[in-house]
């Protein structure tokens, strides 16, 4: 009788050992993946108030720039232009001379921009505005802060001082806009409004008004005033506060 475990040994340590080759070590995922989701976890859990610019500015290039660390782009930026608020508000033509920060990139900041001066003008559509001045401030900044040449806007208002409309008359260079009062007053007549607040920014960035912007103010409530037209205040705005006429007692 023939032993079939000896066959069967024989036939096992008989077999040549398989050439057995070392699996492909798994592929690792970019260190950016998993700080990406850290930070949004932070951001959901705890709120943007316990974020800094830098990591705010990140989070709103994820998007932009899917396969890259945005971190020392987000740091970049910040360095460039000094705040989140002057990143948002750079032209487009800037952001895309940053490093790394290309056309996409640019146009989302800029459109992330638009986004937060409508959210501010929501803020003051149909309010009686002499009663939100905060929001009234918060949108012009928004809205003029960081323009590279002067603009001067006008917000017409009704009988409730709620907001007609809100409207740029004039573009400027970087340090002068012609503003014609009779044009101005003319406007607020088409619109049926009973009152006005002027705004212009100092691309400068310091708010005082300079002694043509006291006269032209004057001029236009000389004008304004025997039509039934108030104007409430004459706003200037720069990078680093605003200065309001009224206010100072100017007008």
């Amino acid at each position: 009788m023939v032993d079939d475990r000896n066959d069967e040994r024989s036939f096992f340590a008989e077999r040549p050992p398989r050439d057995l080759k070392p699996s492909p070590p798994s592929e690792e995922k970019p260190h950016y993946l998993g700080h990406r989701q850290r930070l949004r976890e932070r951001f959901r859990q705890t709120g943007p108030d316990t974020l800094s610019d830098y990591e705010i500015l990140e989070l709103l290039l994820f998007r932009s720039i899917p396969r890259a660390d945005t971190k020392e782009r987000a740091k970049t930026l910040l360095k460039r232009f000094g705040s989140l608020a002057e990143v948002l508000g750079a032209p487009e033509r800037l952001l895309r001379e940053v490093e790394n920060i290309g056309e996409g990139a640019a146009l989302d900041l800029k459109i992330v921009a638009a986004a937060a001066q409508r959210m501010a003008r929501g803020e003051i559509r149909g309010r009686e505005l002499l009663s939100s001045w905060s929001q009234v401030l918060d949108y012009c900044r928004a809205a003029m802060a960081f323009e590279e040449r002067e603009q001067f806007r006008i917000l017409f208002l009704d009988k409730k001082n709620a907001l007609i409309a809100d409207e740029v008359q004039q573009m400027g260079t970087v340090d002068h806009t012609p503003v014609y009062p009779r044009e101005v007053v003319r406007r607020a007549l088409e619109l049926s409004a009973t009152a006005i607040i002027l705004a212009h920014n100092h691309p400068s960035g310091d708010p005082t008004p300079s002694r043509a912007d006291i006269e032209m103010t004057r001029t236009i409530i000389e004008i304004a005033k025997p039509l039934g037209i108030v104007v409430h205040d004459h706003i200037i705005i720069g990078k680093n506060g605003h200065a309001s006429m009224k206010g100072l007692l100017l007008i």
